[in-house]
């Protein structure tokens, strides 16, 4: 696990996430706009839209958004992604690919949000248990349901690895102090509050696996799972107010009753500072920045902002062009009064403007104007007498 000291984004806390994968017969994209116009139907949700891909920066990217309200008045904005499918022989670093269609989803609230609200994800994908939508990015994994552990050590070493780099899930470790019962053998995540259920994965282990599991937890997280209790597992990297002492449990009772303590546990884990997962910053930003489905009042107050943002702009432009003016006009008054009092300083009269080359050659040339020689007379050009009368050379 990366303990880098550069500190990572955090999750917002009016901010739910979550990714995983449909491995369904049908178009992940049919699913999803089918339960969406299907709650509108019956007024779940305010309104859907989809898109065009012009819209978005990868065309290859299918866009979901949707709106809704909880407690009446909150109004909640989610984003549903379909990344592009990579090209073959590439994968991202610290994914593992699993088949399947990946999807993203990142929805916020007006507020902080209440583990209590509907899951986002009901609002984008069927509740059925068969639905195929469920799948844990980490192969093998699927949401509200049980995660049983693997026998070997190594492949047990591996799976934690893979769950400490999917920081898009809440990861928990539970194990059965004896064999349950039918009712402890069902997921706790029909026990958990509604927006955990499809972000929390469970993993079981056995009563005679303490040993092996927590070998593997030590290498890899250097901690352990409480007998007969739960430890929630930490991403990479680990965020700063992570304490394995606050997000244990010593005791989970697997006998169809409520985990009260497990779930203020997750509660609080998934309230806690947890940096952004790979991929989650981008994610967020898209559904501040390129959100689309807005009513008619947010459209003529986004249109407001950016008519005062150009004005602003103008307004800071035309001083700018003034300062620069206003000082141009003072350099040149300066310059033209050090050249007054450069001349009065030499004895000189003022100096007509110019370059200082010009002004310079044109002192330079009257003054030596007085030096050249007078040009010869017509007595200079006559023979100097005592040249013994030598007749001149005809022409």
């Amino acid at each position: 696990m990366s303990n880098s000291s550069t500190a990572s984004p955090t999750i917002p806390h009016t901010v739910w996430l979550a990714r995983g994968r449909h491995v369904g017969s049908e178009d992940a994209a049919d699913v999803v706009r089918r339960q969406l116009q299907r709650l509108k139907d019956r007024e779940v949700i305010d309104d859907h839209l989809e898109p065009e891909d012009d819209q978005h920066e990868d065309p290859r990217e299918r866009v979901f958004e949707a709106r809704w309200r909880v407690e009446g008045t909150v109004t909640v904005r989610a984003r549903l992604t379909f990344p592009p499918a990579p090209e073959p022989g590439a994968s991202p670093a610290g994914s593992v690919s699993a088949g399947g269609q990946e999807w993203l989803l990142v929805a916020e609230a007006e507020r902080v949000w209440d583990p209590r609200w509907p899951s986002p994800a009901t609002m984008f994908w069927p509740e059925e248990a068969d639905a195929g939508w469920d799948h844990v990015t980490v192969p093998g994994l699927r949401f509200r349901q049980v995660n049983p552990l693997p026998s070997d050590e190594k492949d047990l070493r591996r799976l934690f690895r893979g769950c400490a780099q999917d920081g898009w899930s809440i990861h928990v470790v539970v194990h059965e102090a004896m064999t349950p019962d039918a009712q402890g053998r069902l997921p706790l995540a029909r026990l958990l509050p509604a927006s955990l259920q499809h972000c929390v994965v469970e993993h079981r282990a056995t009563p005679d696996q303490l040993r092996s599991v927590n070998w593997a937890l030590l290498r890899e997280f250097d901690f352990q799972v409480p007998r007969g209790g739960a430890v929630i597992l930490p991403t990479s990297p680990v965020a700063p107010s992570y304490d394995v002492r606050e997000f244990s449990v010593r005791s989970v009772f697997l006998d169809g009753s409520a985990p009260t303590e497990l779930v203020d546990v997750l509660c609080r884990y998934a309230a806690s500072a947890r940096p952004l997962p790979d991929g989650g910053q981008e994610a967020v930003t898209a559904l501040r920045e390129q959100w689309k489905l807005m009513t008619m009042e947010e459209e003529l107050a986004r249109e407001r902002r950016l008519v005062a943002m150009y004005a602003e702009a103008l307004e800071a432009m035309t001083k700018s062009r003034d300062l620069y003016r206003e000082s141009a006009d003072r350099a040149n008054e300066a310059l033209a009064a050090l050249r007054e009092s450069s001349g009065a300083m030499s004895g000189l009269p003022p100096q007509p403007a110019g370059s200082p080359f010009q002004r310079t050659f044109g002192r330079l040339r009257d003054a030596t104007k007085a030096l050249r020689p007078a040009p010869p007379t017509d007595s200079d050009r006559e023979d100097p007498p005592g040249d013994g009368g030598r007749p001149t050379e005809e022409r």
